[in-house]
């Protein structure tokens, strides 16, 4: 029987007000139906709002203490149903096993962050100029949060946002992606069985041009945190900002891998291929250019095929690579693949659909590598969103650095080098968010501040770590003469 999902409002499960819900479906075998959600409209996330605000006071008023101590039960409650957990996001989304494993984990990583973090909020004590006075700042919480979230990291997204939202005294309504929305709402059932006032924190599930919207323009919604594509994203922004909200939005890439000639090319060639291939290639920090310097570069090409190569597609259950999420992602994958071969890049290998009793219906593409890539080719510049790499020859590190820029977008970006002098000139002048030497481009700690430059982010504010509290606190600065 497909289970059935509500919305969160108000500290009750409630059905939409519209009567209607969606089915999502497992990419693996499109026909299988996993489970059905809310068809919300305005009106519900509306409701969510006022919920929002009128918990948000009282909720910002409990000691932060003790609003750790129930993010930290909640994150308890999802370590307990973390094998649960997986399995939805696997059938959901298509990850394998591994990697919907590590991403429930570190939902409940992030909520034990945040849990502690709690003990540290508050402000800090400065000296004053003059005799009889204490200067100090104090934090207080924003207000209502509307967190809107994308399919590609269905529960990690949704608890970086969360997390620090509520652990600063926020009250938040979370809009989770139609595609994949089943381990954002555990969330919620976790923070209900926690023991979290009513109306604290919501969840409606529905489309963007309605529920999101509405969290977008909403009179009552003081910050806005929006993760998704670039150009809703900056659609986002312009709304939110009209209206004088807070904003932080976090868009797409088109990360490189720069691979000097002094590298371990082996070593380079499987940093590459995890960064590009991993979790489908379906990772906004996915590397999706190499950058490889003429005298490695056939070395390279010949070892990063192999990697290609290696990779057993299927079921995210048994294999190492599974499924594009829903079938428009990967007719736009193949798309990419067609726009290649006519600009003149040369496949390598991949390319197209792989064949086999296991792949049925599934939104399956093989790894693919492209060689003979101008950095001004579309593959080169576009965010692609599948397991397709591509590689481009230059004659020395300048002109990898050069190359590694000369995009729009700003996210992530390494280098693989053994010179201590190139890696520390690419590390401060790549234009990127998040930058990496010997290491692959997707892979972030939790405490460090997350975002990109360009058209990655909107360059306001950082998520994860500090960063995240200080999107959902404002300072306010306190002279205490005596």
């Amino acid at each position: 029987m497909t289970e059935r999902y509500q919305n969160y409002v108000d500290g009750e499960w409630i059905d939409a007000q519209t009567n209607e819900t969606f089915e999502t479906t497992d990419p693996a075998a499109p026909a299988e139906v996993v489970a059905e959600y809310q068809q919300s409209d305005e009106a519900d996330a509306e409701a969510a709002v006022e919920a929002a605000a009128a918990a948000q006071d009282e909720w910002a008023e409990t000691p932060a203490p003790q609003r750790g101590a129930i993010l930290r039960e909640a994150g308890s409650i999802l370590a307990d149903r973390k094998d649960e957990l997986t399995d939805l996001l696997t059938r959901e989304e298509g990850k394998t096993h591994a990697e919907a494993g590590g991403e429930v984990q570190r939902a409940v990583d992030i909520f034990y962050y945040y849990a502690e973090k709690t003990r540290d909020l508050g402000g800090t004590v400065k000296s004053a100029s003059g005799p009889r006075t204490n200067l100090y700042t104090v934090d207080e919480p924003v207000g209502v949060a509307g967190l809107i979230t994308p399919w590609n990291y269905p529960i990690a997204i949704p608890a970086w946002k969360l997390a620090p939202a509520l652990a600063t005294g926020n009250a938040v309504v979370l809009k989770p992606a139609k595609v994949a929305p089943g381990v954002a709402v555990a969330l919620f059932e976790a923070l209900d069985e926690a023991g979290l006032p009513d109306g604290v924190a919501n969840v409606v599930t529905g489309p963007g041009s309605t529920v999101g919207n509405t969290l977008v323009t909403h009179e009552d919604v003081d910050a806005v945190s929006f993760t998704g594509s670039g150009e809703v994203g900056h659609m986002v922004y312009d709304q939110a900002t009209d209206d004088g909200k807070r904003v932080q939005t976090e868009l797409g890439g088109k990360n490189p891998t720069v691979v000097t000639d002094s590298a371990d090319v082996e070593e380079a060639a499987e940093i590459v291929a995890n960064g590009a291939f991993g979790v489908t290639g379906q990772a906004c920090t996915a590397c999706s250019r190499a950058i490889v310097h003429t005298d490695v570069y056939d070395e390279f090409v010949e070892r990063v095929v192999d990697q290609a190569e290696s990779i057993e597609i299927g079921p995210g259950d048994e294999y190492d690579m599974g499924p594009q999420v829903t079938e428009s992602e990967l007719e736009g994958t193949l798309d990419y693949i067609e726009v290649a071969e006519r600009e003149g890049a040369t496949l390598e290998t991949g390319g197209g659909q792989p064949d086999g009793d296991r792949f049925g219906d599934g939104y399956y593409v093989e790894p693919t590598v492209f060689s003979g890539v101008d950095n001004d080719f579309r593959i080169a510049q576009e965010e692609v969103f599948g397991p397709v790499l591509a590689v481009i020859e230059v004659e020395d590190f300048e002109a990898g650095l050069a190359a590694a820029n000369d995009v729009q977008y700003g996210l992530s970006a390494s280098v693989v080098t053994d010179d201590h002098t190139e890696a520390e000139r690419f590390v401060r002048e790549v234009e990127a968010g998040v930058a990496k030497v010997n290491a692959k481009t997707t892979g972030l700690e939790l405490h460090v501040p997350f975002g990109g430059f360009k058209r990655s982010s909107s360059e306001t504010w950082r998520e994860q770590g500090d960063a995240g509290i200080d999107f959902y606190t404002i300072e306010k600065t306190v002279y205490d003469g005596f």
